[in-house]
């Protein structure tokens, strides 16, 4: 049985900080709240052994980290955000290393299409990265232990989309029946990909078989999809409920409003929700060095919009994750800028659901 949660220390704020000066700290948006005294904690899991167009998601948290501090901290929406405490832990080492020679095995297979029946080496390899996915959950499963036995709310910011399934699952122990609102141009619902069962293409394929703590799961954006995913999500007997974007769309070009559309959605979702956000849920020109872009998708405004009704619809955010940043070329900061901000709303939705901000 989980510890009982208590409720986090006051923040503790250097004396004379200036929220409107430039960021002077070297955590997450600038500040440098300790994990054990902020409302909100971010894991960090540099990680993209499977990413199979092209990878770089595995700097992602770097990458937005150092981009957050550019990030204004009065939110128009939700107000002082930073005053409820926000800490991200270390970007672990180990992790990092990991995921580089998880991607170094599995390059081979990504390159042949897919492990071949019969091939010893891609066995090995799909074996070796397997592996090291679910060392990564158990790092991702005893952090967020960590975080929830203090009271705070984890969340997660990858690395692939396979990041945050140690997360998930220590939340759907805790909160069964919960619902997850996934914002992404995929389903990700494939058995496996390319033969690797822990793929960042088989995250909700994985919670939905493996999770029965989970109740439902609500995708939003969705259009690029394979027919065994469309009949996974067919055959799920109401666990599954998928809002298309073209569908989207095509309501929209008839008269819906984006406000219809948005409670419509949350109203598919229980009580108590995770949000899962693969950056590929926007618009490509938000996120244009992401590891699968898609045309099509939200724009940065429509999701603020889902994210502030959720947070007023009377629902519980209990968690969240933001997956599949990917760093340009040097220079080129706006993947992270867009992420950080995204990051920052999530926040805010989260804490005001919560009623947590102040």
């Amino acid at each position: 049985m989980p510890r009982k949660a208590r409720p986090p220390a006051a923040p503790v704020v250097a004396s004379g900080f200036d929220p409107d000066a430039a960021a002077t700290g070297d955590g997450l948006f600038g500040l440098d709240t300790l994990p054990e005294a902020a409302k909100v904690v971010v894991i960090p899991v540099p990680f993209d052994a499977t990413t199979s167009y092209r990878p770089g998601t595995a700097r992602g948290p770097e990458h937005v980290l150092e981009a957050s501090k550019q990030v204004d901290l009065e939110d128009i929406q939700y107000g002082p955000i930073w005053q409820a405490g926000i800490a991200m832990l270390p970007v672990p080492k180990d992790i990092a290393a990991l995921s580089k020679r998880a991607r170094a095995a599995a390059e081979p297979v990504i390159m042949a299409g897919g492990a071949e029946p019969g091939n010893k080496a891609h066995a090995k390899a799909v074996a070796a990265v397997d592996a090291a996915s679910e060392r990564v959950h158990g790092y991702v499963a005893l952090e967020a232990e960590r975080i929830l036995d203090r009271g705070a709310i984890p969340a997660v910011l990858g690395g692939d989309h396979s990041s945050p399934f140690g997360l998930i699952a220590e939340l759907s122990m805790r909160h069964p029946g919960m619902g997850i609102l996934q914002i992404d141009a995929h389903a990700d619902l494939r058995d496996s990909f390319e033969g690797f069962a822990w793929s960042h293409a088989s995250i909700f394929h994985n919670v939905m078989t493996r999770l029965p703590g989970v109740g439902r799961l609500v995708q939003v954006g969705i259009r690029d999809v394979g027919s065994r995913e469309v009949q996974f999500g067919r055959s799920s007997k109401g666990r599954v409920k998928t809002f298309y974007d073209q569908r989207l769309r095509d309501r929209q070009f008839g008269g819906a409003t984006w406000t219809k559309v948005c409670k419509e959605v949350i109203a598919a979702l229980p009580k108590d929700v995770y949000v899962s956000f693969d950056i590929d849920g926007l618009t490509s020109e938000h996120c244009p060095h992401t590891g699968t872009p898609v045309p099509g998708g939200l724009t940065f405004p429509e999701v603020c919009h889902l994210l502030e009704l959720l947070s007023a619809s009377g629902r519980r955010v209990i968690g969240f994750d933001l997956c599949e940043v990917a760093p340009g070329a040097p220079g080129d900061e706006w993947n992270g800028c867009v992420g950080a901000r995204v990051l920052y709303k999530l926040i805010g939705c989260a804490l005001r659901s919560r009623k947590m901000r102040d």
